[in-house]
């Protein structure tokens, strides 16, 4: 082995054992507080500086933070370790990690800071939340229409004002279609005759306790959402300066740009370029090369819960008006189609993100007028093309 890296330690994290392996030897221990103070103090004896861990799960979360501070930390993808078919064992995959460390043939993961994983557990949470409460209303609307009762097509939120109120009456056991439309708003745009048809349904008392249920559901849903934000934004504090730079981009809104810094973290330090932050992201095509081909560009994974949120944030930008995003959006269009335009102006997107957050530059705004210049010599060459593809000859002059 490498003099550098004898002090190197391989760890293969399991939900009960770790099996660990420094040099020669091999141990097994537990996962519990004890055992894991008993592997920090081995490792210390043995002087071991840098660990080298490999975990399927979040096996290898309580292993990190038993050892962060007293030793280099890397964790490597269990993919970019694996073995050959029947030559697979535990105290294998732990020594296999220093090797293939050594050789930098193991794909290392990201590990934010603690502070940072806290930001992350929160904006994850909340997404989750807000992921249920969309099933959740879907089950309001199926039993509505299971009920006879279409008031989703004539209210643009069914969960709104007007929507919770007639809601609400239903779950207390109120029938009469009058007096429910009586409770919309006076600003909905339905008129109340049509409101007293879509709510002349019939409701049984099971249909009535499903809606009670659920609409308690989304009730607590909300509650623990508006905890959570309070938390973040509390949390985030010290960091508001970059969360108001990011929400002066087209499309990003406050929880948006507090899941990017809970992401990417306030400064992005960790991505040296932007290149590198959108492929951590996975807003770049892939590369399966043989012969010199490459035979498929699928984007990587990368990091799934960014990667969701700068794709709506693209939605919400190209819809900005006399935006730089949306004309960008509308010159490729008609080449790449709705989808991978949208996909590029999300990887534009990553770009501008990382030049507000690494270099602390303020966004500015140059409209229509950013893209014009390039996308006029673009027309131009490609109408020259077309017309000597004709057989006509053309030279382009200028004129006064």
């Amino acid at each position: 082995m490498n003099p550098e890296y004898s002090t190197v330690a391989g760890i293969d994290v399991h939900k009960k054992w770790l099996y660990v392996v420094v040099g020669p030897q091999q141990r097994r221990f537990g996962s519990t507080v004890g055992e894991l103070d008993a592997l920090r103090a081995w490792l210390t004896q043995e002087r071991v500086r840098t660990v080298v861990m490999e975990s399927t799960a979040q096996y290898w979360r309580p292993v990190w933070m038993a050892l962060l501070g007293s030793f280099e930390l890397f964790l490597a993808q269990a993919q970019s370790n694996r073995a050959r078919p029947g030559r697979k064992t535990d105290f294998l995959d732990a020594e296999r990690l220093v090797r293939r460390l050594e050789a930098k043939e193991l794909v290392l993961s990201f590990v934010p800071a603690a502070e940072q994983q806290e930001w992350r557990m929160l904006t994850r949470q909340r997404t989750d939340y807000a992921q249920q409460r969309t099933r959740v209303r879907n089950h309001i609307e199926a039993l509505l229409e299971q009920s006879r009762i279409n008031i989703s097509g004539y209210v643009t939120d069914l969960l709104g004002v007007s929507g919770r109120r007639m809601l609400e009456a239903l779950a207390s056991g109120e029938r009469n279609p009058e007096v429910l439309a009586a409770l919309a708003d006076s600003r909905l745009r339905a008129s109340k005759e049509e409101l007293v048809r879509a709510l002349s349904g019939e409701m049984t008392r099971n249909q009535q306790l499903l809606l009670r249920q659920h609409l308690d559901q989304i009730a607590q849903i909300d509650r623990h959402a508006a905890e959570l934000s309070a938390a973040l934004a509390e949390s985030l504090q010290q960091h508001r300066d970059a969360i108001e730079h990011l929400c002066e981009i087209p499309g990003i809104a406050v929880s948006a740009a507090e899941q990017i810094v809970a992401e990417t973290g306030p400064c992005a330090a960790t991505f040296p370029s932007p290149r590198h932050l959108a492929s951590w992201i996975g807003l770049c095509p892939g590369r399966h090369e043989s012969a010199g081909i490459s035979r498929a560009d699928t984007s990587p994974k990368g990091n799934r819960p960014l990667r969701r949120v700068l794709t709506q944030v693209a939605w919400a930008a190209v819809r900005t008006k006399n935006s730089f995003f949306q004309t960008l959006f509308r010159r490729l269009v008609p080449r790449l189609g709705t989808q991978k335009a949208l996909w590029a102006v999300a990887h534009r997107l990553a770009h501008v993100i990382w030049i507000v957050l690494h270099r602390k530059q303020r966004y500015r705004e140059l409209g229509p007028l950013a893209t014009s210049s390039a996308s006029l010599q673009i027309r131009i060459r490609r109408m020259i093309r077309q017309l000597r593809g004709f057989g006509y000859a053309v030279t382009p002059t200028t004129t006064a």
